[in-house]
């Protein structure tokens, strides 16, 4: 797993036999679990004032579950306090100062933070715990999702049959309407497989918010920004041609990733990221013969996938109630999707709380890396304050 495809990691621990099974999206008489607490409507930052408190040493390293350029995410649990205490296990994400502003990521990290924050309590997002922080480096202290990349479970299928399609569309849609219409306007600008984990009992968590932001609104009007970010195949026209870019950007991208999980591949693709831009802005979404895509798909992907974001599904009048009235979710059961009583397609294999067979296998820190040194920290550290 690719860190910078990969921000974060939660879920529910427990032990779930691996299932594969047929379902619709009507809700289920859940007996094994109980039922589920719908989240508060205002949930304050689960950050603490004592965060700072906080030491790396205070927690034992079980294994690392991703890298990047700057960040590492590890699989940890409390390295004291009760028995009890030292079962439970968290995915901690390390960010390197040093690394962070060499690559100018310093204000998407601190929204990215900022938002997670903010955030706190819907059931299909990553959930921060808390934060902190030393000399060298940035902590994020996060719940741990064990059933691993959804992407991984669309390579080993090649393609996802429409309706587990449906079903994760779905939940996806709950998450962008969570950001667009309830959280001013947040603008999570990286969806893709890669950044969709699986929890114990296989619902979908939108991880790494590290491109995601808040862009409210002025007169009425969308507010709109200028950096290009995400992932190439991912591109909306706007942001590729620097025409400024809002929230619409994400349902763009909805449109891609529908179409990648009926196929396997998006449908913009080229080895060389100029050519994907120029794919994007100048080329119609097609559709292979085989497998074949249903009308409702087509419809849903082309009304996604619109050049013209003032005529793009989700960007119009109505907003997320006219993509969830869409025929491609006709049966769908919004309520108890949201509330986790509709059953997932795929159970991942997890055996115990802190299994993580579900991800790649990944060297460990080598403790290589360059000096924070004094003079950056009286230039930077102010704006790591809050860490």
């Amino acid at each position: 797993m690719n860190l910078k495809r990969m921000a974060a990691t939660v879920a529910k621990p427990g032990i779930i036999p691996r299932v594969i099974q047929e379902h619709n999206l009507l809700p289920f008489t859940n007996t094994d679990r109980g039922s589920v607490p719908q989240p508060e409507a205002d949930v304050d930052p689960k950050v603490p004032p004592q965060h700072q408190r906080l030491k790396l040493t205070d927690f034992a390293l079980v294994r690392t579950l991703g890298t990047g350029t700057f960040a590492r995410v590890c699989l940890v649990r409390p390295a004291t306090g009760t028995e009890e205490d030292r079962e439970k296990v968290f995915a901690l994400k390390i960010l390197r100062k040093t690394e962070v502003i060499k690559l100018k990521q310093i204000d998407h990290v601190r929204d990215e933070r900022r938002i997670l924050s903010d955030i706190a309590g819907h059931p299909f997002i990553t959930e921060l715990i808390t934060t902190f922080s030393d000399h060298d480096s940035l902590y994020m202290l996060l719940d741990y999702i064990p059933g691993g990349e959804l992407f991984s479970y669309l390579r080993r299928h090649r393609r996802f049959p429409e309706e587990w399609a449906q079903f994760y569309a779905a939940e996806i849609v709950l998450v962008l309407e969570y950001l667009h219409d309830h959280q001013g306007g947040v603008a999570y600008r990286d969806l893709k497989p890669e950044n969709l984990l699986l929890d114990g009992e296989g619902h979908v968590k939108l991880v790494d918010f590290g491109f995601a932001k808040r862009l409210g609104s002025r007169d009425s009007r969308p507010v709109e920004t200028y950096t290009l970010c995400g992932t190439p195949e991912y591109l909306a026209p706007e942001v590729i041609q620097n025409k400024g870019h809002t929230i619409a950007v994400d349902w763009w991208a909805l449109g891609i990733l529908i179409y990648e999980f009926l196929t396997g591949y998006p449908p913009f693709w080229h080895q060389n990221p100029i050519e994907i831009y120029k794919q994007i802005i100048e080329k119609p979404v097609l559709f292979p013969a085989d497998p074949p895509i249903s009308s409702n798909a087509q419809n849903i992907i082309r009304s996604f996938c619109t050049v013209d974001r003032s005529r793009r599904l989700g960007n119009l009048i109505g907003g997320t109630q006219q993509v969830k009235s869409h025929s491609f979710f006709e049966g769908v059961d919004w309520d108890a999707l949201y509330n986790r009583q509709v059953r997932p397609p795929i159970q991942p294999n997890v055996r115990f709380p802190s299994d993580a067979q579900c991800f790649d296998i990944y060297p460990e820190d080598d403790g290589k890396r360059d000096t924070y040194t004094k003079d950056m920290s009286r230039q930077y550290d102010h704006y790591f304050e809050g860490f």
